[in-house]
Protein backbone atom coordinates (compact mmCIF):
# COMPACT_ATOMS: atom_id res chain seq x y z
CA UNK A 1 0.00 0.00 0.00
CA UNK A 2 1.10 3.62 -0.83
CA UNK A 3 1.62 6.21 2.06
CA UNK A 4 -1.42 7.33 3.19
CA UNK A 5 -2.06 10.71 3.05
CA UNK A 6 -2.30 13.02 6.27
CA UNK A 7 -5.86 13.24 6.31
CA UNK A 8 -6.26 9.49 6.17
CA UNK A 9 -3.63 9.33 9.32
CA UNK A 10 -5.58 11.53 11.62
CA UNK A 11 -8.77 9.18 11.78
CA UNK A 12 -7.17 5.39 11.55
CA UNK A 13 -3.20 5.53 12.56
CA UNK A 14 -2.26 4.02 15.88
CA UNK A 15 -6.05 2.81 16.72
CA UNK A 16 -5.82 -0.58 19.40
CA UNK A 17 -9.02 -2.23 19.77
CA UNK A 18 -10.27 -4.30 22.88
CA UNK A 19 -11.72 -7.98 22.14
CA UNK A 20 -15.02 -6.30 21.52
CA UNK A 21 -14.23 -4.95 18.10
CA UNK A 22 -15.23 -1.33 19.41
CA UNK A 23 -15.64 0.92 16.00
CA UNK A 24 -14.90 4.55 17.57
CA UNK A 25 -11.48 4.64 19.59
CA UNK A 26 -11.71 2.97 23.59
CA UNK A 27 -11.68 5.09 26.58
CA UNK A 28 -9.45 2.97 28.84
CA UNK A 29 -10.68 4.96 32.26
CA UNK A 30 -8.05 3.44 34.39
CA UNK A 31 -5.28 4.22 36.61
CA UNK A 32 -3.93 0.46 36.71
CA UNK A 33 -3.51 -2.49 35.53
CA UNK A 34 -4.25 -6.21 36.78
CA UNK A 35 -1.88 -9.09 36.31
CA UNK A 36 -2.47 -12.47 36.10
CA UNK A 37 0.39 -13.76 38.69
CA UNK A 38 2.89 -12.15 40.69
CA UNK A 39 5.77 -13.64 37.92
CA UNK A 40 3.79 -11.52 35.24
CA UNK A 41 3.64 -8.69 37.74
CA UNK A 42 7.47 -9.50 38.06
CA UNK A 43 8.06 -9.68 34.34
CA UNK A 44 6.25 -6.33 32.98
CA UNK A 45 8.13 -4.43 35.66
CA UNK A 46 11.64 -5.59 33.63
CA UNK A 47 10.53 -5.06 30.20
CA UNK A 48 7.00 -3.66 29.75
CA UNK A 49 6.20 -3.89 26.15
CA UNK A 50 4.09 -1.88 23.27
CA UNK A 51 0.48 -3.28 24.53
CA UNK A 52 1.51 -3.58 27.95
CA UNK A 53 1.04 -1.52 30.66
CA UNK A 54 1.94 -0.66 34.45
CA UNK A 55 0.09 2.43 35.20
CA UNK A 56 -1.76 5.29 33.62
CA UNK A 57 1.62 7.40 34.66
CA UNK A 58 3.43 5.91 32.67
CA UNK A 59 1.03 4.64 29.82
CA UNK A 60 -2.35 4.02 28.65
CA UNK A 61 -3.91 1.93 25.87
CA UNK A 62 -5.85 5.33 25.65
CA UNK A 63 -2.70 7.96 25.49
CA UNK A 64 -0.80 5.39 23.44
CA UNK A 65 -3.16 5.09 20.57
CA UNK A 66 -2.93 9.45 20.62
CA UNK A 67 0.69 9.13 20.86
CA UNK A 68 1.33 6.70 18.12
CA UNK A 69 -1.15 8.43 15.64
CA UNK A 70 1.14 12.09 16.78
CA UNK A 71 4.20 9.99 15.85
CA UNK A 72 2.53 9.09 12.21
CA UNK A 73 1.17 12.66 11.19
CA UNK A 74 4.55 14.17 12.46
CA UNK A 75 6.82 11.63 10.88
CA UNK A 76 8.94 10.55 14.33
CA UNK A 77 9.55 7.44 15.55
CA UNK A 78 7.72 7.68 18.55
CA UNK A 79 5.58 10.40 20.80
CA UNK A 80 4.73 11.13 24.52
CA UNK A 81 1.54 12.69 25.53
CA UNK A 82 1.78 14.80 29.04
CA UNK A 83 -0.57 16.46 30.92
CA UNK A 84 -0.35 19.73 29.11
CA UNK A 85 1.90 21.82 26.48
CA UNK A 86 3.87 22.84 29.53
CA UNK A 87 4.69 19.72 30.58
CA UNK A 88 5.75 18.97 27.53
CA UNK A 89 7.97 21.89 26.93
CA UNK A 90 9.17 21.79 30.32
CA UNK A 91 9.92 17.74 29.70
CA UNK A 92 10.98 18.33 26.66
CA UNK A 93 14.44 20.88 27.81
CA UNK A 94 15.00 19.11 31.29
CA UNK A 95 15.56 16.05 30.60
CA UNK A 96 18.43 17.22 27.97
CA UNK A 97 20.38 19.58 30.27
CA UNK A 98 22.66 19.37 33.31
CA UNK A 99 24.43 21.90 35.17
CA UNK A 100 27.08 23.67 33.49
CA UNK A 101 24.88 23.04 29.81
CA UNK A 102 23.71 25.95 27.67
CA UNK A 103 20.92 26.72 25.66
CA UNK A 104 20.39 29.40 22.81
CA UNK A 105 16.51 30.20 22.53
CA UNK A 106 14.78 32.86 20.50
CA UNK A 107 13.56 35.15 22.45
CA UNK A 108 10.21 35.75 20.81
CA UNK A 109 7.96 33.05 22.81
CA UNK A 110 5.51 32.55 24.74
CA UNK A 111 5.84 33.73 28.59
CA UNK A 112 5.72 30.34 29.94
CA UNK A 113 8.47 29.04 27.78
CA UNK A 114 10.49 31.88 29.03
CA UNK A 115 9.86 31.38 32.64
CA UNK A 116 11.19 27.79 32.14
CA UNK A 117 14.20 28.68 31.03
CA UNK A 118 14.83 31.22 33.92
CA UNK A 119 13.93 28.19 35.95
CA UNK A 120 16.68 26.53 34.49
CA UNK A 121 19.16 29.33 34.99
CA UNK A 122 18.48 28.46 38.23
CA UNK A 123 19.80 25.07 38.36
CA UNK A 124 23.02 26.23 36.95
CA UNK A 125 22.13 25.89 33.37
CA UNK A 126 23.36 29.12 30.74
CA UNK A 127 20.63 30.43 28.62
CA UNK A 128 21.57 33.17 26.13
CA UNK A 129 17.86 34.51 24.14
CA UNK A 130 18.72 36.29 20.86
CA UNK A 131 16.55 36.71 17.77
CA UNK A 132 15.56 33.94 16.51
CA UNK A 133 14.62 35.22 12.94
CA UNK A 134 18.73 36.08 12.23
CA UNK A 135 20.66 32.86 11.32
CA UNK A 136 23.93 35.09 12.20
CA UNK A 137 22.88 35.41 15.73
CA UNK A 138 22.31 31.84 16.47
CA UNK A 139 25.51 31.31 15.11
CA UNK A 140 27.74 33.86 17.38
CA UNK A 141 25.59 32.63 20.38
CA UNK A 142 26.78 28.86 19.85
CA UNK A 143 29.40 27.21 22.23
CA UNK A 144 31.42 24.05 22.98
CA UNK A 145 28.65 23.67 25.95
CA UNK A 146 25.51 24.26 23.68
CA UNK A 147 23.08 21.18 24.18
CA UNK A 148 19.61 22.91 22.77
CA UNK A 149 18.80 25.09 20.54
CA UNK A 150 14.80 26.12 21.01
CA UNK A 151 12.53 28.20 19.44
CA UNK A 152 8.99 28.66 18.37
CA UNK A 153 8.71 28.01 14.86
CA UNK A 154 5.91 30.69 14.65
CA UNK A 155 6.19 32.97 17.49
CA UNK A 156 3.39 34.00 20.71
CA UNK A 157 2.14 36.56 19.66
CA UNK A 158 4.20 38.32 17.47
CA UNK A 159 4.02 35.60 14.51
CA UNK A 160 7.66 36.10 13.31
CA UNK A 161 8.89 33.13 11.55
CA UNK A 162 12.22 31.32 11.89
CA UNK A 163 14.03 29.42 9.80
CA UNK A 164 13.62 25.27 10.83
CA UNK A 165 15.91 24.16 8.67
CA UNK A 166 18.85 27.33 8.84
CA UNK A 167 18.99 26.89 12.89
CA UNK A 168 18.84 23.02 12.35
CA UNK A 169 22.04 23.27 9.91
CA UNK A 170 24.07 25.60 12.78
CA UNK A 171 22.80 24.15 15.77
CA UNK A 172 24.04 20.10 14.36
CA UNK A 173 27.03 21.80 13.12
CA UNK A 174 27.97 22.30 17.07
CA UNK A 175 26.49 18.95 18.35
CA UNK A 176 23.40 20.41 19.51
CA UNK A 177 19.62 19.24 19.27
CA UNK A 178 17.11 21.24 17.90
CA UNK A 179 13.70 21.81 19.98
CA UNK A 180 11.25 23.37 17.83
CA UNK A 181 7.59 24.16 19.56
CA UNK A 182 5.59 23.76 16.87
CA UNK A 183 1.89 24.68 18.13
CA UNK A 184 1.17 27.62 16.00
CA UNK A 185 1.55 26.14 12.81
CA UNK A 186 0.03 22.69 13.95
CA UNK A 187 1.60 19.55 12.42
CA UNK A 188 -1.18 20.19 9.09
CA UNK A 189 1.46 23.62 8.08
CA UNK A 190 4.96 22.54 9.91
CA UNK A 191 7.08 19.49 9.19
CA UNK A 192 9.39 20.21 11.13
CA UNK A 193 11.41 16.96 11.26
CA UNK A 194 11.91 17.13 7.49
CA UNK A 195 13.38 20.46 7.88
CA UNK A 196 15.58 18.94 10.74
CA UNK A 197 14.40 19.15 14.36
CA UNK A 198 14.89 16.46 16.74
CA UNK A 199 12.39 17.16 19.11
CA UNK A 200 8.86 18.75 18.24
CA UNK A 201 6.46 19.92 21.06
CA UNK A 202 2.81 20.80 20.73
CA UNK A 203 0.30 22.08 23.15
CA UNK A 204 -2.26 19.41 22.37
CA UNK A 205 -4.82 21.99 24.05
CA UNK A 206 -4.54 24.04 20.73
CA UNK A 207 -4.99 23.35 17.15
CA UNK A 208 -5.37 19.42 18.32
CA UNK A 209 -8.08 19.49 20.65
CA UNK A 210 -9.34 21.99 18.59
CA UNK A 211 -12.93 22.52 21.07
CA UNK A 212 -11.70 24.16 24.01
CA UNK A 213 -12.17 21.42 26.12
CA UNK A 214 -8.95 20.11 28.01
CA UNK A 215 -5.37 20.35 28.53
CA UNK A 216 -2.33 18.73 27.03
CA UNK A 217 0.62 18.27 25.41
CA UNK A 218 2.93 15.81 23.29
CA UNK A 219 6.72 15.34 22.33
CA UNK A 220 7.72 13.64 19.45
CA UNK A 221 10.91 11.98 18.52
CA UNK A 222 13.19 9.67 18.34
CA UNK A 223 12.62 6.27 19.80
CA UNK A 224 15.61 6.92 21.79
CA UNK A 225 15.13 10.44 23.17
CA UNK A 226 11.47 9.30 23.50
CA UNK A 227 11.63 6.11 25.92
CA UNK A 228 14.68 7.00 27.81
CA UNK A 229 15.21 10.39 28.86
CA UNK A 230 12.06 12.07 28.17
CA UNK A 231 9.66 8.91 29.51
CA UNK A 232 11.62 8.46 32.20
CA UNK A 233 11.63 12.25 33.37
CA UNK A 234 7.84 12.89 32.73
CA UNK A 235 6.84 9.32 34.45
CA UNK A 236 8.78 9.95 37.59
CA UNK A 237 7.67 13.51 37.49
CA UNK A 238 4.15 13.41 37.23
CA UNK A 239 3.57 15.06 34.25
CA UNK A 240 2.05 12.91 31.88
CA UNK A 241 -1.48 12.87 30.44
CA UNK A 242 -4.36 11.80 31.56
CA UNK A 243 -6.45 8.99 29.36
CA UNK A 244 -9.85 10.75 29.23
CA UNK A 245 -7.54 13.94 27.74
CA UNK A 246 -5.83 11.54 25.15
CA UNK A 247 -9.15 10.11 24.04
CA UNK A 248 -10.47 13.75 23.28
CA UNK A 249 -6.93 14.73 21.70
CA UNK A 250 -7.56 11.36 19.36
CA UNK A 251 -11.28 13.19 18.36
CA UNK A 252 -10.05 16.07 17.66
CA UNK A 253 -7.40 15.07 15.68
CA UNK A 254 -10.02 13.40 13.13
CA UNK A 255 -10.91 16.77 11.26
CA UNK A 256 -7.70 18.74 12.59
CA UNK A 257 -6.64 19.21 8.95
CA UNK A 258 -10.00 20.44 7.87
CA UNK A 259 -10.22 22.87 10.68
CA UNK A 260 -7.21 24.10 10.87
CA UNK A 261 -7.46 24.98 6.70
CA UNK A 262 -11.07 26.58 7.32
CA UNK A 263 -9.02 28.59 10.39
CA UNK A 264 -6.44 29.80 7.98
CA UNK A 265 -8.81 30.92 4.98
CA UNK A 266 -10.53 32.81 7.61
CA UNK A 267 -6.94 34.26 8.70
CA UNK A 268 -6.20 35.51 5.25
CA UNK A 269 -9.43 36.82 4.15
CA UNK A 270 -9.29 39.02 7.77
CA UNK A 271 -6.14 40.31 7.30
CA UNK A 272 -6.77 40.90 3.66
CA UNK A 273 -10.09 42.83 4.76
CA UNK A 274 -8.43 45.14 7.65
CA UNK A 275 -4.87 45.61 6.02
CA UNK A 276 -3.93 49.26 5.98
CA UNK A 277 -6.88 50.06 8.26
CA UNK A 278 -6.54 53.60 9.78
CA UNK A 279 -7.31 52.27 13.66
CA UNK A 280 -4.12 49.94 12.78
CA UNK A 281 -0.52 50.54 13.15
CA UNK A 282 0.39 47.17 11.84
CA UNK A 283 -1.71 44.09 10.88
CA UNK A 284 0.83 40.81 11.13
CA UNK A 285 -0.24 37.90 9.10
CA UNK A 286 2.33 35.45 7.96
CA UNK A 287 0.32 34.96 4.57
CA UNK A 288 0.63 39.09 3.58
CA UNK A 289 3.39 39.95 0.91
CA UNK A 290 4.23 42.46 3.55
CA UNK A 291 5.64 40.37 6.66
CA UNK A 292 9.12 40.23 7.15
CA UNK A 293 9.48 36.37 6.67
CA UNK A 294 6.65 35.94 4.20
CA UNK A 295 8.67 33.98 1.85
CA UNK A 296 10.04 32.07 4.49
CA UNK A 297 6.29 31.65 6.08
CA UNK A 298 5.04 30.29 2.61
CA UNK A 299 8.32 27.88 1.34
CA UNK A 300 8.05 26.17 5.29
CA UNK A 301 4.21 25.90 5.92
CA UNK A 302 2.51 26.67 2.76
CA UNK A 303 0.48 28.84 4.73
CA UNK A 304 -0.04 32.14 6.79
CA UNK A 305 -1.14 29.95 9.42
CA UNK A 306 -4.35 30.10 11.71
CA UNK A 307 -3.36 33.72 13.69
CA UNK A 308 -3.17 37.68 12.78
CA UNK A 309 -2.31 40.31 15.07
CA UNK A 310 -3.32 43.88 15.29
CA UNK A 311 -1.77 46.81 16.60
CA UNK A 312 -3.93 49.51 17.25
CA UNK A 313 -2.80 53.13 16.53
CA UNK A 314 -3.78 54.15 19.73
CA UNK A 315 -2.83 51.82 22.56
CA UNK A 316 -4.24 50.17 25.02
CA UNK A 317 -7.28 51.71 25.81
CA UNK A 318 -8.00 51.78 21.86
CA UNK A 319 -7.03 47.76 21.89
CA UNK A 320 -9.74 47.48 24.64
CA UNK A 321 -12.23 49.96 22.71
CA UNK A 322 -11.57 46.82 19.50
CA UNK A 323 -12.01 43.97 22.11
CA UNK A 324 -15.36 44.83 24.09
CA UNK A 325 -17.35 45.85 20.37
CA UNK A 326 -16.31 42.06 19.17
CA UNK A 327 -19.40 40.52 18.54
CA UNK A 328 -18.28 36.70 17.32
CA UNK A 329 -15.03 36.91 18.73
CA UNK A 330 -14.63 36.10 21.83
CA UNK A 331 -12.26 37.79 24.41
CA UNK A 332 -9.82 34.88 25.91
CA UNK A 333 -6.46 33.67 26.26
CA UNK A 334 -6.78 30.34 24.39
CA UNK A 335 -5.85 29.63 20.90
CA UNK A 336 -6.15 27.29 17.73
CA UNK A 337 -10.07 26.84 18.61
CA UNK A 338 -13.23 25.97 16.66
CA UNK A 339 -14.14 29.35 17.94
CA UNK A 340 -12.31 32.56 16.99
CA UNK A 341 -10.71 34.01 19.92
CA UNK A 342 -8.87 37.19 20.70
CA UNK A 343 -6.20 37.96 23.67
CA UNK A 344 -4.61 41.11 24.52
CA UNK A 345 -1.20 39.98 25.45
CA UNK A 346 0.45 42.73 27.46
CA UNK A 347 -2.33 42.16 29.55
CA UNK A 348 -2.50 39.01 29.84
CA UNK A 349 -0.13 36.13 29.17
CA UNK A 350 2.86 37.95 28.63
CA UNK A 351 2.05 40.84 31.80
CA UNK A 352 4.83 39.52 33.65
CA UNK A 353 7.72 40.43 31.18
CA UNK A 354 9.24 43.74 31.44
CA UNK A 355 8.15 46.65 29.52
CA UNK A 356 12.02 46.47 28.19
CA UNK A 357 11.54 42.36 27.58
CA UNK A 358 7.69 42.90 25.66
CA UNK A 359 9.28 45.52 23.53
CA UNK A 360 11.95 43.47 22.51
CA UNK A 361 9.36 40.61 20.91
CA UNK A 362 7.19 43.71 19.32
CA UNK A 363 4.34 43.05 22.53
CA UNK A 364 2.81 46.99 22.34
CA UNK A 365 -0.07 48.05 24.36
CA UNK A 366 -2.21 48.34 21.00
CA UNK A 367 -1.26 44.77 20.25
CA UNK A 368 -4.03 42.03 19.71
CA UNK A 369 -3.52 38.09 19.22
CA UNK A 370 -6.31 37.27 17.38
CA UNK A 371 -6.85 32.86 16.72
CA UNK A 372 -9.31 33.05 13.91
CA UNK A 373 -11.98 29.63 13.97
CA UNK A 374 -14.04 28.22 11.65
CA UNK A 375 -17.05 30.35 11.59
CA UNK A 376 -18.22 31.60 8.31
CA UNK A 377 -15.32 34.28 6.82
CA UNK A 378 -17.56 37.05 6.14
CA UNK A 379 -18.90 37.13 9.32
CA UNK A 380 -15.40 37.67 10.70
CA UNK A 381 -14.51 40.00 8.57
CA UNK A 382 -17.91 42.12 9.05
CA UNK A 383 -17.03 41.56 13.37
CA UNK A 384 -13.56 42.96 13.52
CA UNK A 385 -14.76 45.84 10.90
CA UNK A 386 -17.40 47.08 13.14
CA UNK A 387 -14.96 46.47 15.92
CA UNK A 388 -12.27 48.63 14.37
CA UNK A 389 -15.22 51.33 13.80
CA UNK A 390 -16.28 51.38 17.16
CA UNK A 391 -12.73 52.11 17.85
Amino acid sequence: MTERKIRTKLVHDGIRRSQYGEMAEALFLTQGFVYPSAEAAEARFLSSGDDEFIYARYGNPTTRMFEDRMAAIEGTEDAFACASGMAAINGALTCLVKAGDHIVAARQMFGSCLHVLKVLEGFGVDVTLIDGTQLDEWRAAMRPETKICFFESVSNPGLEVIDIAGVAKIAHEGGASVVVDNAFASPIFSRAVELGADVIVYSATKHIDGGGRVLGGVVCGTKEFIRRPLEMYVKHTGGAMSPFHAWVMLNGLQTLDLRVRAQAGNAAAVAAAVAGHEKLARTVYPGLMDHPQHGLAMDQMGSGGTMIALDLADGKEAAFRFLNALQIVSISNNLGDAKSIATHPATTTHKNLSDEERAAIKITPGLVRISMGIEDGSDLVADIRQALEAV
